[in-house]
């Protein structure tokens, strides 16, 4: 069989692939990223967090209003507290008169009594207190609670950012392996050909059986490494599936393409113009802020607190005939730390340290984004450079294989020069698919690093 019957060929497998396909389900990048968004069980996390963070904002916020409170207390006593008794006996009748009553006449007989009181009492209180002045406690409270919403804020955009990075490794990942595999199924073709073409030179005595064999067993090679793709494209799909929380689906087909329609002078962006968009950026400002509003917390926890209010009172000790008694009274209250003065200036200075500490870090990490930025900026056009050298590669390993088929069936060249040609292309093919797919990682790597999303 000669070379003219592979292009036949060619278009036979591409026709099978193309109703093959028609059977499956498609999903391009973008649906693969609304999916992960919508079912990623971190980014799920993230938004709980942001609304936690918003009920204590609004937890803060009621320190502004008054704080009522309410008591109320029912006690029996199981001995009275006040027990009294005196015994019965004849009284002596007084005539109004003194001098008599030593040596009365008259009397009257007199029972005795026996009293128990207090055995029960109840009390009863409400009271409204107005903060005035609480050494700016409550101010500074709700800006480390506002600050918390902002700070998860950032965290769930780092998150999806993450989410949607990870989603495009993956991504890639099985498309690569997919061309890969269809570089397989061309190369199959191409040896079963060139199988074909030993095997009857064999049979007319051109060449030996040895020759045939080489071919042979490289076809079991290539089936090998074709069992294993297939089976590193099902592990790599059914992970994906996990990912995106898509339920695992043999027929899934990912549509989009190792195309490269931008270079990486079209998405440069100057670092320090990147670094203000950069969410990590922006969550090392606010951990100063919130080293700073921590110390100002610290510092109100030593100022006098001022308070006014309003209170009512009922109480019944359960005295004979008392029906209990209420009251209501106005107050103020202040509250001076005096003692904590002394350890105060110690614990101020350990703050002011902290927020040193929280500047430097910030300052340290901020360089480190640039070195980031520029890193990943230099990656990138190294995985540009990258495709273009594969890709001429690939050309001279498809010229070189020209070259060898059109020797070997003039029988300038044995079998094992068209097996090691075919070996290269296969080789290089594959090398430019890595390339393609690596440049797309890094691409979308270098738009997460400038804050583009």
């Amino acid at each position: 069989m000669k070379r003219k019957y592979i292009v036949p060929l060619l278009i036979i497998y591409a026709c099978i692939g193309t109703m093959q396909l028609s059977a499956q389900t498609k999903y391009s990048l973008e649906d693969c990223k609304k999916m992960a968004i919508e079912n990623n069980r971190t980014i799920k996390n993230s938004r709980l967090e942001i609304e936690a963070a918003k009920q204590t904002k609004k937890n803060a916020f009621t320190n502004y209003f008054p704080k009522v409170n309410a008591t109320g207390m029912d006690v029996r006593f199981n001995n009275p507290l006040i027990e009294y008794t005196m015994p019965g006996g004849d009284l002596p009748v007084y005539d109004g008169n003194p001098v008599n009553l030593p040596v009365a006449t008259q009397f009257a007989y007199f029972p005795g009594i026996s009293l128990s009181l207090l055995d029960k009492a109840a009390f009863g209180s409400i009271t409204a207190v107005q903060p005035v002045f609480a050494g700016g406690r409550i101010i500074t409270g709700n800006k480390l609670a506002q600050l918390g919403v902002n700070v998860n804020n950032s965290r769930f955009i780092l998150s999806k950012s993450e989410v949607l990075l990870r989603t495009e490794e993956q991504y890639w990942l099985i498309v690569s392996l997919n061309e890969k595999l269809k570089t397989l199924h061309m190369m199959g073709m191409l040896l079963d050909t060139i199988y074909k073409q030993a095997d009857d030179a064999c049979r007319v005595g051109l060449i030996n059986r040895n020759d045939v064999m080489k071919v042979s067993i490289k076809q079991s090679e290539m089936r090998m490494n074709r069992m294993k793709l297939e089976n590193g494209i099902k592990l790599a799909s059914m992970a994906f599936s996990q990912y995106i929380g898509l339920p695992y689906d043999s027929t899934m087909v990912l549509s989009d393409t190792l195309v490269i329609d931008q270079n990486p002078y079209e998405v440069y962006l100057d670092a320090g113009q990147a670094l203000l968009h950069r969410e990590e950026y922006k969550l090392l400002k606010k951990s100063v802020e919130a080293e700073e509003l921590q110390t100002r917390l610290k510092i109100g926890e030593y100022l006098p607190e001022v308070g006014v209010g309003i209170g009512a009172v009922y109480y019944d000790y359960a005295f004979s005939n008392n029906k209990g008694t209420s009251n209501t009274m106005v107050f103020a209250s202040v509250k001076i730390p005096i003692s904590d003065w002394w350890g105060a200036s110690h614990t101020i200075k350990e703050r002011k340290y902290k927020e040193q500490i929280a500047r430097n870090n910030s300052q340290n990490n901020t360089e480190l984004l640039l070195l980031q930025i520029q890193k990943t900026w230099n990656e990138l056009n190294e995985a540009y450079k990258q495709i273009e050298v594969a890709h001429e590669t690939m050309i001279q390993a498809e010229e070189n294989l020209r070259i060898n088929s059109d020797n070997y069936e003039n029988g300038i060249v044995n079998i094992s020069d068209m097996l090691e040609a075919q070996a290269m292309l296969q080789q290089t093919k594959d090398e430019l698919t890595d390339a393609r797919s690596g440049y797309k990682i890094k691409l979308v790597t270098y738009l997460q690093v400038t804050g583009r999303h």
